[in-house]
């Protein structure tokens, strides 16, 4: 018995959205009341996308109560680099610590 190979469907290519036209998107959802699915069908969307991106605006409009806001978003990436690069150069400083403790015997 042979096998038929079923071609994979070729994935899309990565698409980028302009901020108006996600708005637009989102406030289809929110203000108007209509499904993620049905504007995700609509505009050739994934509804995963749709949903971020209302999941997103609720949480700006809600200043935050349902949700991190923009700013926090931001503020929040930000600080998970400074984390990073504040332990990167706390453990350079132990190795350098412990160099010098042990020449000094």
């Amino acid at each position: 018995m042979s096998r038929m190979s079923d071609p994979k469907p070729a994935r899309r290519q990565r698409r980028q959205f302009t901020e108006e036209f996600k708005a637009g998107a989102v406030r289809l959802v929110l203000d108007e009341g209509k499904t993620v699915g049905a504007v995700a069908r609509e505009l050739d969307l994934t509804a995963s996308a749709l949903a971020d991106w209302v999941r997103k605006a609720q949480a700006d409009r809600t200043k935050g109560r349902s949700g991190l806001t923009g700013v926090e978003r931001e503020e929040l990436t930000r600080l998970r680099k400074e984390v990073r690069e504040l332990r990167s150069e706390r453990e350079v400083l132990k190795k350098a610590a412990a160099f010098f403790a042990k020449d000094q015997r």
